[in-house]
């Protein structure tokens, strides 16, 4: 990712717009600064929401495949996988909220199930309903690409000057990376146990 640039002001946790005070441009001109994405290049602007939009059907699809796989998974060893995931679809769904909050804020619409376009072939429950390693390696496929998509979200809206779109994604971003380190170590654990 490109180095960050000077921050105006501190983001909200939803999302929602704030003022942020004037800085020099490169001709030592100053101007104001918005959230909203009102002073915002249009071209930027355009990507910025193509990408939000792209990164909510992502986690709107991850919360059914997780709810799926949470309640398909038979077997004692996959008690602790199907309670991780339970618990991580609050999460998702949270991701999701945040950026149909951020695009309202940028004027796009939110779009609804008819408008999704779902992708995620490795996360679907297996045949198999004790066939936790697919399951492990779907999760970290889909957090990996999730990873992704807000590296590049993050960098769009660096370009752009919109630290609030920058924020809410270096956020997620966390979480992501959170859900990935968890999921690693369910799959060392597995592969341990494999070799006993």
């Amino acid at each position: 990712m490109n180095n960050k640039k000077h921050r105006d002001s501190a983001s909200t946790e939803n999302g929602s717009s704030v003022e942020l005070k004037s800085k020099p441009d490169q001709d030592g001109s100053k101007k104001s600064r918005s959230s909203t994405g009102s002073q915002m290049n249009s071209g930027l602007q355009q990507q910025i929401i193509t990408e939000l939009k792209h990164a909510y059907e992502m986690e709107l699809e991850t919360v059914i495949n997780y709810l799926a796989n949470s309640i398909h998974m038979d077997g004692l060893l996959a008690q602790e996988i199907r309670e991780t995931l339970k618990q991580d679809i609050g999460e998702e769904l949270g991701h999701a909220t945040q950026l149909a909050e951020r695009l309202k804020i940028l004027h796009s619409d939110i779009p609804g199930s008819l408008s999704l376009n779902f992708e995620q072939k490795q996360l679907q429950p297996p045949a198999d309903t004790t066939d936790l390693l697919s399951v492990i390696n779907g999760v970290i496929a889909g957090e990996k690409a999730a990873i992704a998509q807000y590296e590049k979200i993050i960098d769009l809206a660096d370009d752009a000057d919109d630290y609030v779109t920058e924020d809410v994604a270096i956020q997620i971003l966390g979480q992501e990376q959170q859900h990935l380190r968890e999921f690693e170590g369910f799959l060392r654990a597995y592969e341990v146990r494999g070799k006993k």
